[in-house]
């Protein structure tokens, strides 16, 4: 009779790991290093300090990147707008804002957009409500989420930016900017208490949600408001949900 001489494999904890179970996030850009490339004679260096300030947060890079706002190159130019909106502060609103109605780049713009909508400053409102309607899709798109970002701000602000927000969502003729319109609108109809806005920006997700073309609006819109939690709207999408149409 033959041995068998084989030996009994047993696995392990650590044999059934996945090597990404050990993968360490790569560490973050060191500020001491980053600040002075911020002041830099060298585009790339400059480049490269403020796509850093996009992950990493100093106050003491603020007043760098708000000069690099008005950079020649509008890749520093976007990294900074990005970075500002890490490095969120009351002395970068105006300067973004200036940025906002003055860049010729869709994509610098774009960066403006979402970091006024991180500032949280009522002083954004009338800019985005501008973007909003007049600019380019993809600029409309974050001026839209920029807006919900303003549900804390005030109750003013709710008001003033939810009949656009409305209008757009309606009209707009790309799906991305009426899908986050719909977000915005529930961001924003959280804040309020049952008055006629707050019933305008219901019917608008409920109009949206029966009658858009486009899955993602109807998904957005219902999504809304079931974080709202309006009683109409949940009886709308109950009775939508029996009949098979969401």
């Amino acid at each position: 009779m033959q041995k068998n001489d084989k030996k009994q494999v047993t696995s392990t904890t650590s044999d059934m790991e996945s090597p990404l179970d050990q993968w360490e996030d790569p560490p973050k850009p060191d500020p001491e290093e980053m600040l002075p490339l911020l002041e830099s004679s060298d585009a790339p260096q400059r480049m490269i300090g403020a796509r850093a300030f996009c992950e990493i947060q100093d106050d003491r890079a603020i007043p760098h990147l708000i000069h690099l706002l008005g950079d020649a190159c509008p890749l520093i130019r976007v990294s900074a707008a990005y970075a500002l909106g890490r490095n969120t502060s009351p002395q970068a609103v105006e300067p973004l804002i200036n940025q906002l109605h003055n860049d010729w780049n869709g994509y610098v713009r774009k960066g403006v957009v979402w970091a006024l909508g991180n500032c949280r400053d009522r002083r954004s409102l009338v800019p985005l409500l501008d973007a909003l309607k007049t600019d380019i899709s993809a600029v409309r798109l974050w001026a839209a989420s920029s807006l919900g970002q303003l549900a804390k701000v005030g109750y003013d602000v709710i008001i003033a930016a939810i009949p656009p927000l409305i209008e757009v969502l309606r009209h707009d003729s790309v799906a991305a900017v009426r899908s986050n319109c719909a977000w915005a609108l529930g961001q924003l109809s959280r804040e309020l208490p049952n008055n006629v806005v707050y019933a305008g920006a219901i019917d608008a997700l409920i109009e949206a949600l029966e009658e858009d073309q486009d899955m993602g609006v109807k998904e957005d819109a219902k999504s809304s408001l079931l974080r709202v939690g309006d009683p109409r709207g949940l009886q709308i999408i109950e009775e939508l949900e029996r009949e098979g149409f969401i």
